[in-house]
């Protein structure tokens, strides 16, 4: 299998590094994280994000950003997406160490892809094979139901490291080097004309040749409209270190990342806060 996933540092020209974005993103983080409290993988979407939800501070805001209130104030401050990325590396002893997203990869090495985004909101993950048409990988209909609701600051893993097989933990290069291209888009309501939950399983229930499903050209458009939206970045110096327990119990258990724990190796913010997605396009080179 040859992996690919488009580098935003070298994507896009108008973003450019900028501490604030790094600040910003780890202030949103909670302030502490419990190890101890139960399991909150599974959990799905709430009912009801708007803003009488409880479940969902960050989202509220951006669900109302947007009304204005001449009678209760000023609107709420809405806060940009945000999305933490790390590229993690299986080792020589299994173990998983965070490695440049520049890094010429060889046939046998095995990476994963952590992603921590920084409000409540919807995850799809595209690929796009050697310029091929995008098929979308995540919401999967085998897993969770479909369900693609993530919540701020709570680390997904791509591939799980919970999978039954040590073979589907990792993405493994081989054979001769590709053109895979993996868009990650982070939006604060669903996409329109995607299917998820119990649509994206009835569809591939009853369509089992085209899943994984392929977005319309007009949803495609959508979504290549947004890579080139301004997006501020920031780069931190962590390669070469090995993911905590703390990261590995937040991420199996569905537990938000708190201040202290490592920052992701790449922050990305819309520059524009009303921005409705983030996208980010990952490349990794496979000699």
């Amino acid at each position: 299998m040859t992996i690919a996933l488009v580098s935003a540092i070298v994507v896009a020209t108008a973003q450019q590094p900028d501490e604030d974005v790094r600040g910003a993103f780890l202030e949103s983080r909670p302030k502490t994280t419990n190890l101890n409290q139960p399991s909150r993988r599974r959990r799905k979407r709430p009912v009801n994000t708007n803003a009488n939800s409880s479940t969902s501070a960050t989202n509220t805001n951006a669900t109302n950003s947007n009304v204005a209130s001449h009678t209760q104030g000023p609107k709420l401050k809405v806060q940009a997406i945000g999305l933490g990325y790390t590229l993690f590396m299986r080792d020589a002893d299994g173990r998983s160490v965070r490695v440049e997203p520049t890094h010429e990869f060889r046939n046998g090495d095995r990476v994963r892809l952590a992603l921590e985004p920084s409000v409540d909101g919807y995850l799809y993950i595209f690929d796009s094979e050697d310029g091929g048409l995008p098929r979308m990988i995540y919401p999967d209909a085998r897993l969770d139901g479909g369900d693609n609701w993530i919540e701020a600051h709570v680390p997904m893993e791509i591939p799980s490291s919970e999978e039954s097989e040590e073979r589907l933990r990792w993405f493994e290069f081989y054979g001769k080097p590709g053109g895979d291209r993996i868009f990650v888009v982070v939006t604060r309501e669903p996409l329109k004309s995607v299917p998820t939950s119990d649509e994206l399983v009835a569809f591939c229930g009853l369509n089992k040749d085209k899943c994984p499903w392929q977005p319309s050209p007009d949803v495609w458009e959508q979504i290549e409209k947004a890579t080139k939206a301004q997006v501020k970045v920031a780069i931190s110096k962590n390669f070469g270190q090995t993911q905590t327990e703390t990261e590995k119990v937040a991420t199996t258990r569905g537990l938000g990342l708190d201040k202290s724990a490592p920052q992701p190796s790449v922050i990305r913010m819309n520059a524009v806060s009303s921005e409705p997605l983030l996208v980010t396009v990952l490349d990794l080179v496979h000699k």
